[in-house]
């Protein structure tokens, strides 16, 4: 009704902003707008963006299922300007939405505005006619100017202004105080919307400059304002919500509906759903370990539930069912999230018994206080949650020593920053024109020089032996974007000569080239010859025309579903991420193969053409995940057989590319596997290296290479025969050691206990041992171990009179956390592993003294 364009959800991952672990406003997806970076064909948009808030800076994981508004997924409804329409009209469209559209009582609603802004007052006051006593004027925090709630600032840097806040008033039944009270962190009077007023832009002493187009960012919590339509105070009253906590309480037989363990894992089913959706999987870094954690949190409250078996997953379904007409990408995907989801309950589970092993051996010292050290390593190595951690060591009476863990995490990650390579990224500041990029059509360019970097500094010069990176008014360079690495080659000049070893965006549309100069000496404003490397162009070009043919001709033989998840192409080779729930078979690669090179075959023309990003979309034109799109886009065709939004660099024909050859595939992550493979020239010398390897193989079985498939089987066949003879010789040689090792059990309180090395025994000697013993001694706990190939092996035993006191998992593990290894099993017969042999001696000897402090 306001002549707004309505503008779909960007993903929840952040297009091309490294700055940002995930989407967590409606702005974001406009943020290089409001900068003045991009131009939309539309200064009006209104949005309902979905967000994560778990990790960084806006981290609310640890209150969600605790208060009645904290979420880590949520939806934001936004109305936004883009140099057009300022505060009259952002208010006044905001409270006509309010009291007209949602017939949302006016004595419901107060308002707070900047202490500064008189503007914006004297709007609510005088223009739409709400009471002075329900405008508050809130100020600075700490005297620090513009450290206030209601003055938002993009960073520390750049567009920023004041902004006032709408607040619901959910009635004197909760409590709490109006906003700006001393009683305002009580639930009663409730933000529902904020409208920020971009009018300046601050500069790096502080200052602030009126901006020359003013705009508007508004956001407003889907859920919270759904809680006030449907009358109830909490969002997790809401019919979703309730939905939600039904279906986990049916999948983990919990009776109390009002649990805050159901409330954690319904907002975390939606969290993790469309994390998966949006490509991002589990793992131990970034947004895969953010996931990972949320996903951990909420199997952990089903264990507080109750509920040991898998549930989580199960819940995908419901999700679906309730958000999958709004997000049809839900439902598409449900299958891939919810086998996901499931993969990791399933490790989780292994990460707990292996994580409670080492917990345990760490928790049996008398020392009340569980080591930094310990707590870090649980966390690195077995993916254990800090507040799992402290959960189970809080049951014990044991506190836990987080200044440790924090000064180990810090240590961990200085390890990781001196480790880490120079990276061009968004550190380096650049307010100039953007780059305007020629490299299509020519590898060569004449060039000026409009800014020098030198360690993250800008220079004006510099000179033979310098690190540094180039930007250029235009140039012939492609920089990394879409998957393809940057170009390498060189930039000189009559005064000096740079070698380009890389080439990033620093902005959107601003490139740098990243090297070191060779000779001579370059300055700003200075005209140089830019030189692509023409034959590392060339083979990256290969390698992404074939990208592009192989993803189609994966979606061909093993479905639809399939759909990039990362890519890496660059004059070696070409390697390519997809969504997939298996691994892809040795037929399936075949045909893969066999598609690609006959459409190389076909030498179909590529065209490449620039078209609307609707029209691209509705003709077919495929686009990729995690790509930032503008309204104009390239489109890249190959005959009939592929359609891509690529930005990238191609060959002219297919036939340019000459041969297409697989050569690896294997997973990356739950439901992504990944394809790597050779063109052209690569694949020749791929194919060459594959022959040879083949003869000198044949050459040492004394075969022809046809025959080495049957002389291997025959080899083989003589192993298992050796393998077994060997196996018996190992426990007729550990069984006559039994009753020299029954005569060395010392008895403590009736118990014989027993701590031995059995050379050369590998672990089913060992535990064949261990029975045979348990039956001699009959009342007993024994460890039994052995060093071969540089491993350790290890089995304890505890007949049943001695268990209660005495736990072979706990045996084992003190045994084991000295040779550098973990292990588990049950009361009464555990194994482990070790990699530490020569602590293995000392680590027998403490055995005695160990039970005797258990049985004593």
């Amino acid at each position: 009704s306001k002549s707004h364009t309505p503008v779909a959800s960007s993903p929840l991952i952040p297009g091309n902003d490294p700055t940002l672990l995930f989407t967590n406003a409606g702005m974001v997806q406009f943020k290089d707008v409001f900068l003045g970076r991009e131009s939309r064909p539309y200064v009006r948009a209104t949005s309902s963006q979905r967000c994560v808030r778990a990790g960084g800076k806006h981290n609310d994981l640890e209150n969600v299922g605790y208060t009645a508004r904290h979420h880590t997924f949520f939806e934001m409804l936004g109305n936004f300007s883009f140099g057009d329409y300022f505060k009259p009209d952002a208010i006044r469209y905001a409270w006509e939405f309010l009291t007209q559209t949602l017939a949302i009582p006016k004595e419901r609603l107060w308002v707070t505005v900047y202490q500064d802004d008189s503007e914006a007052y004297a709007i609510w006051a005088n223009d739409i006619g709400v009471a002075k006593d329900r405008i508050t004027r809130i100020g600075d925090k700490g005297g620090q100017k513009y450290h206030s709630d209601n003055f938002w600032a993009m960073g520390d840097t750049g567009p920023c202004g004041p902004c006032t806040e709408i607040f619901y008033d959910h009635g004197p039944g909760i409590p709490g105080g109006p906003p700006g009270t001393p009683e305002e962190d009580g639930d009663r009077y409730i933000e529902i919307w904020n409208l920020v007023f971009m009018q300046y832009n601050r500069d790096e002493a502080g200052a602030m400059h009126p901006l020359p187009k003013p705009s508007v960012d508004t956001g407003m919590g889907l859920e919270r304002i759904s809680a006030v339509m449907q009358g109830v105070h909490s969002n997790y009253d809401i019919d979703l919500f309730q939905i939600l906590i039904q279906a986990a309480a049916r999948e983990t037989g919990a009776q109390d509906l009002g649990d805050n363990s159901l409330k954690v894992i319904a907002d975390h089913i939606r969290a993790c759903s469309f994390l998966i959706v949006d490509g991002v999987i589990p793992g131990n870094e970034g947004r895969g370990y953010v996931l990972r954690r949320i996903i951990r949190r909420a199997i952990r409250h089903g264990y507080k539930l109750g509920c040991k078996a898998p549930f989580f997953h199960k819940l995908v379904a419901d999700l679906a069912a309730v958000m999958g007409e709004a997000y049809p990408e839900l439902v598409a995907a449900r299958e891939r999230v919810t086998g996901v989801l499931k993969q990791e309950e399933e490790r989780f589970a292994e990460t707990l018994e292996n994580g409670m092993g080492v917990l345990e051996v760490a928790m049996a010292s008398e020392d009340k206080m569980l080591d930094g050290e310990t707590v870090f390593k649980l966390y690195d190595t077995f993916g254990f949650p800090l507040d799992l951690t402290a959960d189970i060591a809080r049951e014990r009476g044991i506190t836990v020593d987080f200044a440790g863990f924090e000064h180990a995490m810090q240590m961990q990650r200085e390890r990781a920053r001196a480790a880490s390579k120079f990276s061009l990224g968004r550190s380096l500041s650049f307010d100039g024109e953007k780059t305007e990029f020629v490299g299509y059509d020519s590898l060569q360019q004449d060039a000026r020089i409009v800014a020098l970097y030198k360690e993250g500094s800008q220079v004006n010069e510099i000179t033979s032996g310098d690190e540094a990176v180039i930007v250029l008014d235009r140039t012939p360079f492609y920089a990394e974007s879409g998957g393809q690495a940057g170009d390498i080659g060189a930039i000189s000049s009559g005064h000096g000569s740079f070698v380009v070893q890389d080439t990033q965006k620093i902005q959107a549309e601003v490139f740098g080239h990243k090297g070191h100069l060779a000779t001579g000496k370059l300055t700003v404003g200075e005209t140089i010859n830019a030189q692509v490397d023409s034959e590392a162009r060339s083979r990256a070009s290969y390698n992404h025309s074939a990208t592009h043919l192989m993803h189609a001709a994966l979606r061909a033989v093993l479905g639809t579903h399939v759909t990039q998840k990362g890519s890496l192409v660059n004059a070696e080779r070409t390697r390519f991420d997809f969504a997939h729930p298996q691994p892809v078979t040795a037929e399936e690669i075949r045909q893969i193969e066999e598609r690609v090179n006959a459409e190389i075959r076909r030498n179909n023309r590529v065209e490449t053409r620039l078209m609307k990003h609707e029209e691209a979309v509705n003709a077919g034109a495929m686009a990729l995940f995690g790509e930032k799109y503008g309204d104009e886009v390239r489109v890249v065709g190959m005959g009939e057989f592929s359609t891509e939004l690529c930005g990238g660099t191609h060959v002219k024909r297919t036939g340019d590319i000459g041969l297409f050859k697989v050569v690896a595939e294997g997973g990356v992550a739950a439901g992504v596997r990944r394809i790597e493979a050779v063109t052209g020239p690569g694949a020749l010398a791929y194919a060459q290296e594959q022959e040879a390897t083949l003869r000198d193989v044949a050459d040492l079985l004394r075969a022809q290479p046809q025959e080495i498939a049957a002389r291997l089987a025959q080899i083989q066949d003589q192993v298992k025969t050796l393998e077994k003879e060997l196996a018996r010789y190992k426990s007729k040689m550990a069984a006559s050691q039994g009753d020299d090792l029954a005569a060395q059990a010392v008895e403590i309180a009736g118990i014989k206990v027993l701590a031995a090395t059995i050379e050369g025994a590998d672990a089913k000697a060992l535990r064949e041992l261990a029975d045979k013993l348990r039956d001699k001694l009959k009342s007993c706990a024994l460890v039994l171990g052995s060093a071969v190939g540089g491993k350790v092996a290890l089995i304890a035993a505890v007949t049943a009179d001695a268990s209660s006191k005495v736990k072979a998992g706990e045996l084992v593990n003190f045994v084991a956390g000295q040779v550098g290894g973990k292990g588990g099993g049950k009361p009464d017969l555990a194994q482990a592993g070790g990699s530490e042999p020569e602590n293995l001696p000392a680590a027998l000897q403490s055995v005695v003294a160990w039970v005797r402090g258990k049985l004593n």
